[in-house]
């Protein structure tokens, strides 16, 4: 098998075990709170545990790739993220679970930051949104499956059984990426900015986790402390001799900026959709969870089926075309939602799914190859790492958005018919705000300008 293959199919293994762990394990929660008698607090950890770290470390690795090389980088994540499923697998204590899913993300950051960089560096500029697709594909039916899959292992073969799926998809990763001969460390002999790292890691942490928690004081403090920490991170990188994150890449770069802004607002609108929907037509509308998943399922099946041909025509005309016409389905979807009621017909819920689906079938890959095409080689990783840390933080900032418009129109109460007219002004509010966020998307994408000739191999656009 020829080096752009393997590394195709390496990648691509990670990118499906990665987001399949973190949405299966989801629902194995009461199984492992039943076993080791785990509080709610406890069980949350279980769950943010993988998130934070692997927040934490996505640009820092993104670097270290760069410079120690990105092959290594990915093999030594497949590596740790494969051990530490094992250990998760054979936990005898809540504290040794936590601890190996810390160790999990940590592997996972290391695959999220090099995945993007290695098929960049391997595939040339004119197959790149090819390429890109068919990994995100290969990520969206990790996500996909994970719910689905997860919840026969855990009901039929116990919760542990949840972990062991990845265990050899990891070895084979491995395995095919130790078989490729060429590595990539255009940015070797620098030095890795350890004092940024240290600031950046625990800052985006705090800020993720602050999101998880409101609307309680103690999020708002957190979400402070961490812009805070950032602030700080952002000054220090700005005279920094060799930078973990060259900050000019944000004032200068205006493709680079605004492809990180666009995924940021998209997931921010997006994330927590599939969340309000289970809860909208479990209690409002009756419907079985079994019955409830398979309508939620037609999005990111969608999203399965168009990132290959997204990040094909992506290949052949300007992403920021693709990407933005993705974002105007996204915008449609949304605002379809604004007008569920309480017998709004499923039709009308798989008609919005549907245009959500393709539209972020559309825009993820050719973002992604507008994202990477606008950076040096040298740079690669820290790109990769970025574009992650966007949809991370995106994905906090949305389920935030719910916690928030649940504090208002519901409060504590509990849902049942006599609260369903307070949540349906809830899950209005919340898809309100995410068409606003929508809309910020499709503004960044449109005015991202085009990438140059140069770009397409590497490095900026006009």
């Amino acid at each position: 098998m020829k080096g752009r293959k393997r590394a195709l199919w390496a990648t691509s293994l990670a990118s499906f075990a990665t987001p399949f762990i973190g949405s299966s394990v989801n629902v194995a929660l009461p199984s492992i709170g039943r076993e080791f008698g785990m509080g709610a607090v406890l069980l949350g950890w279980v769950a943010a545990a993988y998130f934070l770290s692997s927040a934490a470390l996505l640009v820092p690795v993104g670097r270290a790739a760069d410079i120690r090389g990105r092959k290594k980088v990915f093999a030594l994540g497949v590596l740790i993220f494969t051990a530490s499923s094992l250990l998760c697998a054979a936990s005898g204590s809540s504290e040794m679970l936590i601890s190996s899913r810390i160790a999990q993300g940590a592997g996972a950051a290391m695959i999220f930051a090099t995945t993007f960089a290695i098929l960049s560096s391997i595939f040339p500029a004119e197959e790149r949104g090819r390429v890109l697709g068919l990994n995100l594909a290969a990520t969206y039916l990790g996500l996909t499956s994970g719910p689905l899959l997860g919840g026969l292992l855990a009901e039929h073969a116990g919760w542990r059984s949840v972990f062991v799926p990845v265990i050899p998809l990891g070895a084979a990763a491995a395995a095919l990426i130790g078989g490729v001969e060429e590595e990539w460390a255009e940015a070797r002999g620098e030095k890795f900015d350890l004092r940024g790292a240290l600031i950046y890691g625990p800052s985006l942490a705090l800020l993720i986790f602050g999101f998880s928690l409101l609307p309680q004081k103690a999020g708002l403090g957190l979400i402070l402390a961490g812009v805070g920490g950032i602030a700080g991170f952002v000054r220090w990188e700005s005279k920094a001799q060799s930078p973990l994150l060259d900050v000019k890449l944000f004032r200068e770069n205006k493709l680079f900026a605004f492809s990180n802004l666009a995924a940021l607002a998209t997931y921010a609108a997006t994330a927590a959709v599939a969340f309000i929907l289970s809860l909208y037509l479990q209690y409002v509308r009756g419907l079985s969870p079994s019955a409830a998943g398979l309508i939620l399922l037609a999005r990111p099946a969608l999203q399965t089926a168009f990132s290959p041909l997204a990040g094909r025509l992506s290949d052949r005309f300007e992403p920021r075309i693709v990407a933005s016409a993705g974002l105007a389905l996204i915008a449609a979807g949304l605002s379809i939602f604004i007008f569920l009621g309480e017998e709004t017909s499923a039709g009308f819920v798989l008609s919005g799914l549907a245009l959500l689906g393709l539209g972020m079938g559309f825009f993820s890959s050719p973002n992604a190859n507008a994202l990477m095409s606008s950076v040096e080689r040298r740079s690669y990783g820290v790109a990769s790492g970025t574009l992650s840390t966007m949809r991370l933080v995106g994905h906090a900032l949305s389920f935030g958005v719910v916690m928030l418009a649940f504090s208002l129109h519901l409060g504590e109460a509990p849902l049942n018919p006599s609260t369903f007219p307070s949540f349906l002004a809830a899950a209005r509010l919340f898809f309100l705000i995410s068409l606003g966020f929508s809309f910020a998307a499709l503004l960044f994408s449109a005015g991202r300008g085009r990438i140059s000739r140069g770009g397409r191999g590497g490095g900026g656009g006009r």
